[in-house]
């Protein structure tokens, strides 16, 4: 989506200054600035036309319906199908009907993490703590509960899953819809949150393809080229297409196209992507859809696999005529427009939605105060559901002298603006903290406007920080609308009531005055993150000095941050007086309920860490966006030379120690692995994988089952609790990573008891793309199995060769 005309006025006036500021001396030599975007052509290979389909697999009878109804329509109704127009109620977008045909069109809501702009539903917990949590049923029911409530507001997409960011920039204000900084783990919980949406005849919309990996620059503005993400064949198919591919072979109905460029060419009109990886090699069925505004050219993206521009189309016409009148002088081809009206009306039969579905939009009033019909979306079946998410939401990283759980105490001491609800039901999208843009990047210009806050604002600037109380989701489109908001504070209240509890608080200073009776010091602090703006840091001066203005007098300060995304600690983690830790992430409108499980001990915690946290934001492989310079200007580059190492393969290349591994999280008891045992299902496998008919996901031999690994995991602590076992595998050859997720199970195992996890490895979970043989390539060599509780706790280890 389009940041607020607010916010790009804004930026436009700064603009002046900042050129002003950062101009170049004039003695100082400088590269002529490119001012033609054909100075980058041929940077990605055209490949044309669109692979046209009649139905692979279980879509076939869906075709064969939607070739028979767009049989009858006529170009301009085709046509007509391709364009976004603007809502009659609080969709976030309408598509284009034929309705002497008896098409409807689609009802599109941008949210992946639960329907927005209405009421009557629930606030979900965002993906980034589904990711946390290392629990596939959870991500499964999940997926179910907010599919029902789609489906019941008469919605026939939902806007997700996200797996486009992939957190290779920390800084990125969307990493938190999406599930992790890790394809596989990315991949295994949108596949499943595909299936869980569809499940409820509501198409699921897999984004942002691809390369989303910063909002600064991420729209063309002000004479600048929206960025260009470059990256390289190998590191496309194994990092950053990984994820997609797992949501094809899942059935995604559809695929929204980012605003980026890809290697200098549109996303959206990236014929290699689209028709060559997308369509072609990943054999996806559905239909692609633009981002907000992200199309770029009429035949061109037409052409190159663009099915349906949102939320309208200047390059297509308001109704299609340009793109009919296309068709007509053979600038597009008949066979084209065919194929792109027949997807999008395979995926409404797909999916059902011939048959008895809402009507379009039915729960999505305009208006919230005018009289209307109460369309009550929530199932009393998404209650556990909510809490599971909130209470493995948590990732507890620290705890020191049996801190937590908490034991009945005398006097809590509660600290931080983070404690408390919003003093308004309203998403951080529309609160004054978004448009104020408090030392944020604004994601059309890249303007930094931090150092402008005092002028503007009259205070004292605190980027990165939502002070208007607990924060239980993002801002933007990904933003949820919650029923309700059970705050820290709200939930601790009930708890201390129960045991007779004294609490004193205070949400607004940054030195509190700490009562010298406290058993334990609460503090809440926040990290907010949000679309079209990318993170200023990764920490936050005011909320690092409250944390340490407590501690300095309390010896029992336990610390949760509610992050939307990496929050760097080490201004205050060794402090001996802060016994205590918690990644919260962005728990739902059950937040507080599920926190005061974890804090007094009702359950163990059991979230693992989505992604590494460092000691420093420059440990990190790319830790800034790219905001053009030099030659470049005019057209932002960012140039992924990483390759496969960020995140956790980057530490481990660079022999770097995190402060705390990916995959790491404590429990209130103990685990022991043993019994490894890797089994070969397959003695004799090819190098290559046998050619075969192109299914959803690719080459259906990559997915079939090579290698079993088994390993027992043992409660060998005091309570009951649930362990996310992960599995590693080490590929052959130097120019691989050390390790790479391929595998995690959970299961809650009671006190002496024992589990026996089991994972099944693919020929794609072994597998390393080779660029000169355009193939999945099962080296030759022993591969290295780890499993174990984190990326770097990993006390079992083999080895299967081939």
């Amino acid at each position: 989506m389009v940041a607020p005309p607010s916010i790009q006025s804004l930026a436009s006036a700064l603009l002046p200054v900042l050129a002003a500021a950062t101009a170049v001396h004039p003695h100082q030599p400088r590269q002529a600035i490119i001012t033609e975007d054909a100075f980058f052509y041929g940077q990605s290979p055209p490949v044309y036309p669109t692979p046209e389909t009649s139905g692979l697999g279980d879509w076939a009878a869906a075709y064969e319906k939607a070739h028979a109804l767009v049989s009858q329509m006529t170009l301009e109704e085709k046509a007509n199908l391709t364009v976004g127009y603007p809502p009659p109620n609080r969709c976030s977008g309408v598509t284009g009907s034929a309705m002497r045909v008896g098409f409807p069109g689609f009802c599109t809501t941008g949210a992946g993490n639960g329907i927005r702009q209405t009421d009557f539903v629930n606030g979900w917990p965002a993906a980034i703590s589904i990711g946390a949590s290392f629990n596939k049923n959870l991500t499964y029911l999940r997926a179910v509960q907010m599919g029902g409530e789609f489906r019941a507001k008469g919605s026939s997409l939902a806007g997700g899953p996200v797996v486009g960011p992939l957190g290779r920039m920390e800084r990125h204000g969307r990493n938190w819809e999406s599930f992790s900084n890790d394809p596989y783990l990315a991949g295994e919980m949108a596949a499943l949150t595909v299936r869980g949406i569809q499940e409820q005849g509501v198409q699921a919309m897999t984004k942002h393809f691809i390369g989303y990996e910063q909002q600064s620059h991420r729209l063309a503005a002000n004479n600048i080229s929206a960025v260009s993400s470059n990256i390289d064949d190998r590191t496309m198919h194994e990092i950053y297409l990984w994820p997609f591919a797992s949501a094809v072979h899942a059935g995604t109905a559809s695929v929204m196209c980012s605003y980026n460029k890809l290697n200098n060419s549109g996303s959206c009109q990236n014929s290699k992507a689209l028709n060559g990886i997308l369509k072609g090699e990943l054999g996806f069925q559905g239909w692609v859809i633009s981002d907000w505004g992200a199309q770029d050219s009429g035949v061109a993206s037409a052409m190159a696999g663009l099915d349906v521009a949102m939320p309208s189309s200047k390059y297509w016409g308001a109704k299609g005529e340009i793109l009919a009148e296309a068709v007509r002088n053979g600038s597009v081809s008949a066979e084209r427009i065919t194929d792109m009206a027949t997807r999008i009306v395979a995926g409404w039969y797909h999916l059902g939605q011939d048959q008895g579905y809402p009507e379009l939009g039915v729960g999505m009033p305009i208006s919230f105060t005018e009289p209307r019909e109460i369309v009550y979306a929530r199932d009393p079946k998404s209650k556990p559901v909510l809490l599971s998410g909130a209470i493995e939401s948590n990732v507890l990283v620290k705890n020191i002298n049996n801190a937590l759980p908490l034991k009945k105490p005398k006097l809590l001491s509660i600290f931080g603006y983070d404690a408390p609800a919003p003093a308004a039901q309203n998403t951080p999208f529309q609160r004054p903290e978004f448009i104020k843009n408090n030392g944020w990047i604004w994601g059309a210009t890249g303007v930094n406007i931090s150092s402008y806050n005092d002028i503007l604002y009259g205070r004292e600037s605190l980027p990165g920080i939502s002070l208007g109380g607990t924060l239980i989701t993002g801002g933007g489109s990904g933003a949820t609308a919650p029923a309700y908001i059970s705050s820290p504070f709200e939930a601790i209240a009930q708890q201390a009531y129960e045991d007779d509890t004294s609490l004193f608080w205070d949400f607004q200073s940054i030195k509190p005055a700490v009562n010298s009776g406290s058993d334990a010091c609460l503090v809440f602090i926040n990290a907010y993150a949000g679309e079209g703006v990318d993170r200023p840091y990764l920490h936050d001066d005011y909320s690092d000095a409250l944390v340490k203005n407590v501690a300095a007098n309390c010896s029992n300060t336990i610390v949760t941050i509610h992050n939307a995304g990496v929050r760097l600690i080490d201004q205050w983690i060794d402090n001996p007086n802060v016994t205590a830790v918690i990644f919260g992430h962005l728990p739902g409108q059950d937040s507080g309920r599920g926190l005061a499980q974890i804090l007094y001990g009702k359950v163990s915690p059991s979230g693992k860490l989505p992604y590494t946290v460092a000691k420093n934001e420059s440990d990190y492989a790319a830790p800034n966006p790219d905001l053009g310079e030099g030659q470049y200007e005019m057209y932002p580059q960012s140039d992924f030379s990483e390759g496969l190492f960020y995140d956790y393969r980057h530490f481990d290349k660079e022999g770097l120690k995190p402060r705390f591994e990916f995959g790491f999280g404590l429990s209130y008891t103990t685990f022991a692995y043993s019994d490894l045992s890797i089994e070969s299902i397959t003695q004799d496998a090819p190098r290559f994988p046998p050619k075969m008919p192109i299914k959803q996901g690719g080459n259906p031999a990559l997915w079939e089952p090579l290698v079993k690994v088994t390993a027992t995991v043992h409660n060998t602590g005091p309570v009951e609790g649930a362990e996310a076992a992960q599995l590693y595998v080490g590929v052959p050859g130097h120019d691989s990573p050390v390790r790479q997720l391929r595998g995690f199970e959970k299961a809650t195992i009671p006190v002496g008891g024992k589990v026996t996890m089991e994972f099944v490895l693919t020929r794609r979970d072994l597998s390393a793309w080779n660029v000169e043989a355009q193939d999945w390539e099962l080296r030759k060599g022993k591969y290295k199995i780890y499993v174990g509780g984190s990326s770097r706790d990993l006390p079992l280890d083999g080895v299967v060769r081939f």
